[in-house]
Protein backbone atom coordinates (compact mmCIF):
# COMPACT_ATOMS: atom_id res chain seq x y z
CA UNK A 1 0.00 0.00 0.00
CA UNK A 2 1.37 3.40 -0.99
CA UNK A 3 1.97 5.96 1.76
CA UNK A 4 0.09 9.23 1.12
CA UNK A 5 2.69 11.26 3.07
CA UNK A 6 5.47 9.83 0.91
CA UNK A 7 3.51 10.44 -2.30
CA UNK A 8 2.50 14.06 -1.59
CA UNK A 9 2.92 16.86 0.93
CA UNK A 10 -0.27 16.07 2.83
CA UNK A 11 -1.70 19.60 2.77
CA UNK A 12 -0.73 23.14 1.89
CA UNK A 13 3.06 23.20 2.13
CA UNK A 14 4.30 25.91 4.48
CA UNK A 15 7.98 24.91 4.65
CA UNK A 16 10.20 21.97 3.67
CA UNK A 17 13.64 21.17 4.99
CA UNK A 18 15.93 18.19 4.49
CA UNK A 19 14.41 16.27 7.41
CA UNK A 20 10.85 17.47 7.81
CA UNK A 21 8.13 19.69 6.44
CA UNK A 22 5.27 21.69 7.88
CA UNK A 23 1.91 21.72 6.18
CA UNK A 24 -1.42 23.35 6.87
CA UNK A 25 -4.05 20.64 6.79
CA UNK A 26 -7.23 21.21 4.85
CA UNK A 27 -9.53 20.38 7.77
CA UNK A 28 -12.94 22.00 7.49
CA UNK A 29 -13.70 24.08 10.57
CA UNK A 30 -10.07 24.20 11.71
CA UNK A 31 -8.11 26.77 9.69
CA UNK A 32 -5.12 26.64 12.07
CA UNK A 33 -4.54 22.87 11.87
CA UNK A 34 -0.89 22.14 11.04
CA UNK A 35 1.20 19.00 10.72
CA UNK A 36 4.92 18.52 11.18
CA UNK A 37 5.73 15.62 8.85
CA UNK A 38 9.00 13.69 8.90
CA UNK A 39 10.15 13.45 5.27
CA UNK A 40 11.60 9.92 5.40
CA UNK A 41 9.09 7.12 5.82
CA UNK A 42 9.22 5.99 9.42
CA UNK A 43 6.23 4.83 11.42
CA UNK A 44 7.24 5.58 14.99
CA UNK A 45 8.96 8.41 16.83
CA UNK A 46 11.41 5.89 18.29
CA UNK A 47 12.56 5.03 14.75
CA UNK A 48 14.44 8.35 14.78
CA UNK A 49 17.84 8.88 16.33
CA UNK A 50 18.03 10.98 19.50
CA UNK A 51 19.22 13.98 17.47
CA UNK A 52 16.40 13.53 14.94
CA UNK A 53 13.83 13.27 17.74
CA UNK A 54 15.15 16.49 19.29
CA UNK A 55 15.00 18.26 15.92
CA UNK A 56 11.45 17.04 15.28
CA UNK A 57 10.21 18.20 18.68
CA UNK A 58 11.92 21.55 18.27
CA UNK A 59 9.98 22.00 15.04
CA UNK A 60 6.73 21.03 16.80
CA UNK A 61 7.52 23.62 19.50
CA UNK A 62 8.24 26.31 16.87
CA UNK A 63 4.86 25.68 15.24
CA UNK A 64 3.09 25.70 18.62
CA UNK A 65 4.77 28.94 19.67
CA UNK A 66 3.90 30.63 16.36
CA UNK A 67 0.24 29.64 16.73
CA UNK A 68 0.17 30.98 20.28
CA UNK A 69 1.91 34.22 19.35
CA UNK A 70 -0.13 35.05 16.24
CA UNK A 71 -3.56 33.63 17.11
CA UNK A 72 -3.86 33.53 20.94
CA UNK A 73 -5.83 30.27 20.96
CA UNK A 74 -7.62 28.90 24.00
CA UNK A 75 -5.48 25.73 23.76
CA UNK A 76 -3.01 23.98 21.49
CA UNK A 77 -3.65 20.30 20.77
CA UNK A 78 -0.67 18.06 19.95
CA UNK A 79 -1.15 14.53 18.66
CA UNK A 80 0.88 11.86 16.92
CA UNK A 81 -1.55 9.05 16.27
CA UNK A 82 -0.60 7.52 12.93
CA UNK A 83 -3.36 4.93 13.00
CA UNK A 84 -4.72 5.89 9.59
CA UNK A 85 -1.40 6.97 8.05
CA UNK A 86 1.56 5.14 9.63
CA UNK A 87 4.08 7.80 8.63
CA UNK A 88 5.51 9.91 11.45
CA UNK A 89 3.70 13.23 11.73
CA UNK A 90 2.59 15.51 14.55
CA UNK A 91 -0.70 17.38 14.54
CA UNK A 92 -0.38 20.91 15.97
CA UNK A 93 -3.86 22.41 16.21
CA UNK A 94 -4.89 25.82 17.51
CA UNK A 95 -8.17 25.43 19.37
CA UNK A 96 -10.63 28.12 20.36
CA UNK A 97 -13.50 28.03 22.81
CA UNK A 98 -15.74 29.06 19.91
CA UNK A 99 -14.72 26.27 17.50
CA UNK A 100 -17.38 23.77 16.49
CA UNK A 101 -15.91 20.90 18.51
CA UNK A 102 -14.41 22.59 21.58
CA UNK A 103 -13.72 21.26 24.18
CA UNK A 104 -13.96 17.85 22.48
CA UNK A 105 -11.18 16.61 20.16
CA UNK A 106 -11.28 17.72 16.54
CA UNK A 107 -12.11 14.13 15.57
CA UNK A 108 -15.21 13.98 17.81
CA UNK A 109 -18.72 15.05 16.90
CA UNK A 110 -19.34 18.77 16.52
CA UNK A 111 -20.78 20.50 19.58
CA UNK A 112 -22.24 23.46 17.65
CA UNK A 113 -22.32 24.96 14.14
CA UNK A 114 -19.05 26.24 12.74
CA UNK A 115 -18.68 30.04 13.17
CA UNK A 116 -17.79 31.00 9.60
CA UNK A 117 -17.04 34.65 10.34
CA UNK A 118 -14.56 33.82 13.10
CA UNK A 119 -12.91 31.17 10.94
CA UNK A 120 -12.55 33.66 8.08
CA UNK A 121 -10.95 36.23 10.40
CA UNK A 122 -8.54 33.59 11.65
CA UNK A 123 -7.75 32.39 8.13
CA UNK A 124 -6.83 35.95 7.12
CA UNK A 125 -4.12 35.96 9.81
CA UNK A 126 -2.42 32.79 8.58
CA UNK A 127 -0.15 34.32 5.89
CA UNK A 128 1.72 36.43 8.48
CA UNK A 129 1.95 33.43 10.81
CA UNK A 130 3.31 31.23 8.01
CA UNK A 131 5.86 33.82 6.88
CA UNK A 132 7.22 33.91 10.43
CA UNK A 133 7.19 30.11 10.60
CA UNK A 134 9.29 29.83 7.45
CA UNK A 135 11.98 32.05 8.95
CA UNK A 136 12.01 30.21 12.29
CA UNK A 137 12.05 26.75 10.71
CA UNK A 138 14.85 27.72 8.31
CA UNK A 139 16.89 28.96 11.29
CA UNK A 140 16.21 25.70 13.14
CA UNK A 141 17.30 23.65 10.13
CA UNK A 142 20.50 25.67 9.81
CA UNK A 143 21.43 25.24 13.49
Amino acid sequence: MACPLCAEDGGALVWRGDRLRVIRAQEVGFPAFYRVVWNAHVAEFSDLTAAERAHCMQAVAVVEQALRQHLSPTKINLAALGNMVPHLHWHVIARFDWDSHFPAPVWAAAQRPSPAAREATLHARLPALENGLRLQLAALAAA
